[in-house]
């Protein structure tokens, strides 16, 4: 029972920290619940909770053929997700994400729930560097074992999407009560939170890992 609960904490982390960054997707949704109201905004998130979802099965399915690799090198991994998850940070950190409102504002134009579902979701899918996002999460938190079942695999995957709707949520949520007062240009406050959040869970992961290596 306890391995589930981590299981599933690990899952809500993970979803949540890779929707969180706030690069064309988030501002992308940002200006939909702006312009549009919270739940048209809210449809766009479980798209691209949707894609980051695939782009996670895809992670899985390929580490899954290097479980027994994973399992010798699982602090050397944990390191290299660490120092990789550091330099995303960094990036993050100096990113403006304004710069993407031009990105973001092309996919306007929507007129109906189900289509903005859909380019919450392709928008997301069009991204497939996104895996090198994913893999060092996986790696960081030692996401695949190899005594995984099937079932823990779905609570795991389940975990992630309920992460990333969960952030999705609290963000449209956020905006909209702030309607009136939102700045976008304060999201790049938003990404420097987010930045300094990464930084500290690689420095653990780093500080972590690095006696057990230097024990071999």
């Amino acid at each position: 029972m306890e391995q589930l609960f981590f299981i599933i904490l690990r899952g809500i982390a993970i979803g949540i920290l890779l929707s969180a960054p706030m690069g064309p997707v988030g501002v992308f949704i940002v200006q939909r619940t702006l312009s549009r109201g919270r739940w048209p905004a809210m449809l766009s998130g479980v798209g691209a909770g949707l894609s980051d979802l695939i782009y996670c099965f895809i992670a899985g399915f390929s580490m899954s053929f290097i479980t027994d690799y994973i399992e010798a090198h699982e602090h050397s991994l944990k390191l290299i997700g660490s120092v990789i998850i550091v330099v995303f940070a960094v990036y993050l950190f100096r990113k403006n994400p304004t710069r993407t409102l031009k990105t973001a504002d092309s996919a306007g134009g929507i007129s109906s729930y189900w289509t903005d579902f859909v380019t919450g979701f392709l928008f997301t899918l069009s991204n497939p560097l996104i895996l090198l996002m994913i893999m060092p999460f996986f790696a960081r938190f030692t996401f695949v074992q190899p005594d995984y079942m099937y079932y823990h695999y779905i609570l795991a995957f389940v975990s992630i999407f309920a992460g990333a709707l969960l952030w999705w949520w609290c963000i449209t949520w956020l905006v909209n009560r702030l309607r009136r007062r939102f700045n976008v240009r304060s999201l790049k406050v938003v990404n420097r939170v987010i930045s300094a959040i990464l930084m500290a869970m690689a420095v653990v992961g780093i500080v972590t890992s690095i006696p057990p290596l230097l024990q071999h």
